[in-house]
């Protein structure tokens, strides 16, 4: 795979045993910024994921979606006949990514004791649900299990409602961008000490340190936070508001924006003064009440009046899109944040693009995901691997 030198990890070389999300993610943020990607999947099925619709032509677009920019090899590492290509690929590598289940890695013969002795520079990087110790390290880890242990779906949704996951798989998602960060700190240790080391990341524990406000009342009061529908939980008003025709956010979280929002936009400079809302405490705790009569007032016009009164007089506003209406935004098209690219099988397709803006070393969206085993021939090849004993393999089932 050619990268350019102008990328911010070019060099960088990785090895990804992962699949599904968690892993894929963490190493496609790592190719998007110019690493040199090599993606491991089983012949056969491949990455799980291949098997999650919608498809087009028989191509996952789930899998095309965060693969992008890899390489495609596939082997069975069960087998022993691929035991020194493996080797070969762990060698070459500076970091190693897998997801796979605690205990997994340490009976293929390849957990990070096995391979730090022959690469001692390795990063070696595990996500697992709950982190390689712990009593709950042999238990299997999925993003909705995460979501439901850490808290997070009891305070998500409308008060006395039923439990809400968040909608997205935002830990699956966080779980591979903390992984991102932590590599490239441990890869900067290595470049400047030549040690590699074991990055141990928990689908559980990545969300924990996001529950700011949460832990500021817990840690302080004892408070147990609940779900609060859209109200923020420590600013007034900072939520959504029903218009005359559809939902608004406002974020009147400061007192400036709060006495702007009454006097220039809705026309009730009284409020200001009024003790039930002089501070944002009071707002807070009279929440129930400026909620209705906020919401009296964001009844007599559409919502995109209002967003045009807000923005004029300097009040944070905007519409609640749904996931078509933000993708054919032209702003986030201005941004280089929805791409293309041709796929071999898919065709041309839309991808979400990178959201780091380097002002000299920007990263690129330039290769799509491969096709199950489309490198295998070509990185084995790389590594000394000759036509006659890379057939030999595909027959016994090694190699795809």
């Amino acid at each position: 795979m050619t990268t350019s030198a102008t990328q911010p990890l070019a060099g960088l070389k990785v090895l990804d045993l992962s699949q599904i999300m968690a892993g894929p993610y963490c190493t496609m943020v790592l190719a998007d910024l110019g690493a040199e990607v090599i993606k491991v999947e089983k012949p056969g099925s491949g990455d799980d994921s291949r098997e999650m619709g919608p498809y087009v032509n028989g191509e996952s677009t789930c899998f095309a979606q965060i693969n992008r920019n890899k390489l495609g090899i596939s082997l069975n590492l069960k087998h022993p006949a691929v035991r020194e290509i493996v080797l070969d690929l762990v060698r070459w590598a500076d970091v190693l990514v897998e997801n796979y289940r605690v205990g997994v890695t340490r009976s293929l013969g390849l957990d990070y004791e096995t391979l730090s002795a022959i690469n001692p520079r390795l990063v070696y990087c595990s996500i697992s649900g709950y982190g390689q110790t712990g009593p709950y390290s042999g238990k299997g880890g999925f993003d909705l299990v995460a979501q439901g242990m850490t808290g997070i779906m009891s305070m998500t949704g409308e008060p006395d409602g039923r439990p809400l996951k968040s909608g997205i798989a935002i830990y699956d998602i966080g779980a591979g961008l903390t992984a991102s960060y932590a590599i490239l700190a441990a890869c900067m240790h290595q470049r400047s000490t030549g040690e590699g080391q074991l990055i141990d990341i928990s689908l559980a524990e990545c969300g924990l340190p996001w529950f700011i406000w949460e832990a500021a009342a817990y840690f302080a009061e004892g408070t147990i936070p609940r779900a609060t529908g859209s109200r923020h939980r420590v600013s007034a008003p900072y939520q959504a508001f029903h218009t005359g025709d559809g939902y608004i956010i406002v974020g009147a979280a400061n007192q400036r924006t709060w006495e702007r929002l009454c006097a220039d936009v809705l026309g009730h400079p009284e409020w200001i003064t009024d003790p039930r809302f002089v501070t944002n405490t009071e707002r807070m705790a009279n929440i129930e009440v400026l909620e209705a009569l906020l919401e009296a007032e964001f009844a007599r016009a559409g919502a995109a009046e209002w967003i045009r009164r807000c923005e004029e007089a300097g009040v944070p506003c905007g519409p609640i899109n749904d996931f078509g209406q933000t993708v054919n935004d032209p702003h986030y098209a201005a941004r280089g944040m929805i791409q293309e690219l041709d796929h071999p099988t898919i065709g041309r397709m839309k991808t979400i693009g990178i959201p780091t803006h380097f002002s000299r070393t920007p990263g690129r969206v330039t290769r799509p995901a491969p096709l199950h085993g489309e490198h295998t021939d070509e990185v084995l090849a790389r590594f000394g691997v000759d036509a006659g004993r890379r057939e030999q393999l595909r027959r016994e089932g090694s190699i795809q």
